[in-house]
């Protein structure tokens, strides 16, 4: 038998008894579109934290009074009985790093941002030195950031985001005018580009002011984070992280074989935990999905069993006109395989259509691989392979004759 007349052959089959196909489909559909629909998820997260969540530099150093991540309560609670990061800290990495191209600092509060009679109550105000926005990569689209002096000399000055430009302030040139942060008043001197949203949420509604100015309106009670900008990556940002951990140690008086009192990362740990963590996620879901795949599996051989044993006549006279038994095991594994691979299709599809709809809803970033699609095709296709074997063998051995007279 011609492979292309046994694909037709198993098509015509299963389009004559389409409730039964749909039906089998199911489990199919429901592995293969579960795990497409988290590797979807997944690598659109990974490619979300490479590009937006990691707006510093790679030879970007944080020193921060916790690490960015931390994987038990234990630690978080022992995290946070460390000694805040503050200002003195923050001008002795200034002053002693000889690495360093650039040190920065920043603290952020929620507030209210007024012009006229519109307002904000829930905008992020970041306390900022003048050599973050560099740092961070933050292109200023309208006017400037404000400068060394007027950060020394707590000027009423700021840098607003997109949404306090479009949705506060309104029409017209939003340089020169003043706003009310949280009552006190500030001259906008410019305006950030816009960096868009982040699982729903803006990122533009934020104002930024000079960091001196901003601890003396909010206080001094939280910690600061501390960025310094190395010259290079390998090993210059290594001996740039040793000189910045020596200095913090020596500002806080540590001595030798007694733990760090606060961390010292790159964004590339940052980079590198959360894509485990995705990755364990991802392969929980997937060995999840597994199950109702193996369940499909075993929904087809059952099913192909009932077909053989439905047409056990039909098979009895094409071994009569002279078919093989690798005709008849050919034409049964083909349709089994086929109905798998549909059913792989269908929940490549909805799985896809899934991600998109929960990226829509919620703005969680998606990303389609086609290798994911391709394996999705492969897995499925075995499968249907694997559990149609059994059928297959059992109508490939049937006897013509005791076949034939099964149905008289």
């Amino acid at each position: 038998m011609k492979f292309g007349e046994a694909v037709r052959i198993a098509l015509q089959s299963l389009w004559a008894n389409k409730m039964r196909s749909i039906l089998t489909l199911l489990g199919v559909v429901i592995g293969v579109a579960s795990v497409i629909m988290v590797v979807t998820l997944t690598n659109g997260a990974k490619r979300f934290v490479t590009t937006k969540l990691d707006t510093y530099g790679a030879n970007v150093i944080t020193i921060g009074k916790m690490p960015n991540t931390f994987l038990t309560l234990q630690e978080y609670l022992d995290f946070q009985k460390r000694r805040n990061i503050g200002l003195d800290d923050y001008n002795a990495v200034k002053a002693g790093c000889k690495l360093c191209i650039s040190v920065g600092a920043l603290r952020s509060a929620t507030g209210s941002v007024v012009y006229g009679t519109r307002s904000t109550t829930d905008s992020q105000v970041r306390g900022w030195t003048w050599t973050m926005p560099s740092m961070s990569n933050l292109d200023i689209a309208e006017g400037r950031m404000f400068t060394e002096v007027e950060e020394s000399h707590e000027a009423r000055v700021a840098v607003i985001g997109a949404d306090i430009a479009n949705n506060t302030i309104g029409r017209g040139d939003p340089l020169g005018k003043e706003i009310r942060v949280d009552g006190i008043p500030y001259t906008v001197i410019g305006v950030a580009e816009p960096q868009g949203t982040m699982f729903g949420q803006s990122m533009d509604n934020w104002v930024a002011v000079p960091l001196p100015d901003f601890l003396d309106r909010y206080g001094t009670h939280d910690s600061l984070s501390i960025y310094a900008e190395a010259p290079g990556g390998g090993a210059v940002l290594d001996e740039t992280m040793d000189e910045l951990r020596v200095l913090m140690r020596v500002q806080r008086h540590l001595p030798p074989g007694k733990g760090d009192t606060f961390s010292v990362e790159t964004s590339d740990t940052f980079q590198n935990i959360l894509g485990k963590i995705l990755n364990y996620f991802g392969a929980v879901v997937a060995s999840i999905a597994s199950i109702a795949l193996l369940v499909g599996g075993i929904v087809i051989m059952n099913i192909m069993l009932v077909s053989v044993t439905e047409r056990t006549r039909e098979i009895g006279v094409r071994k009569a006109l002279g078919a093989r038994r690798r005709d008849i095991l050919l034409q049964f594994l083909i349709e089994s395989a086929m109905l798998a691979l549909i059913g792989g299709v269908i929940g490549i599809v909805v799985g896809i259509g899934v991600a998109k709809g929960i990226t829509l809803a919620i703005s969680f970033p998606s990303s389609v691989q086609l290798w994911s699609v391709l394996v999705g095709l492969f897995v499925a296709t075995g499968v249907g392979m694997f559990f149609g074997v059994y059928p297959a063998a059992r109508a490939a051995k049937l006897d013509p004759i005791v076949a034939l007279r099964s149905e008289l």
